[in-house]
């Protein structure tokens, strides 16, 4: 009997799930399996912070869609904007409006590891955007900012190359 080869995929996959210890170890690997390259960009193919425009977190207080028609090339990524002022503005000065950790989530970039960034789930801190993975973890990650950037700025540089 033969298998097709996306059969074959899908039951290696469910062995991993099972080894790693179901769905815990599940959430383990989609979690882990985050890395897209300096800058995340996982929920839109290519594109920095899921195609939101991150100068707008500073300027409107909020997250607004960038437009597909007004992009920026940086560190690897295609970056949205809403205005060309605020593409202009990114430009200038992209370390400033950039989120931190290339935009995974900053809880878990704290822990050692790279998760998603969700960029609904933000917070401006001293001037710098930071993204994490979801409501829960945004939670979690509100009980100790100071002490999670400490911990993921020490952590950076040994999990992203």
């Amino acid at each position: 009997m033969k298998l097709s080869r996306r059969r074959l995929i899908f039951s290696a996959l469910g062995v991993a799930v099972a080894v790693a210890g179901g769905a815990g170890g599940y959430w383990y690997w989609l979690t882990h399996a985050a890395n897209t390259g300096r800058v995340f960009t996982g929920l839109v193919q290519g594109v920095a912070v899921g195609g939101f425009d991150p100068v707008a977190y500073f300027r409107e207080g909020k997250a607004v869609e960038g437009s597909p028609a007004i992009t920026l090339d940086y560190e690897g990524a295609t970056w949205r904007f809403t205005s060309e002022d605020n593409r202009d503005a990114f430009k200038a000065d992209p370390e400033r409006y950039a989120p931190a950790y290339g935009g995974y989530c900053s809880w878990a970039t704290s822990q050692g590891y790279l998760a998603k960034g969700d960029p609904h789930n933000w917070d401006i801190v001293d001037g710098r955007l930071y993204l994490n993975y979801d409501d829960r973890i945004q939670e979690r990650w509100r009980k100790d900012i100071p002490g999670f950037i400490a911990k993921a700025d020490s952590e950076w540089p040994r999990i992203v190359k």
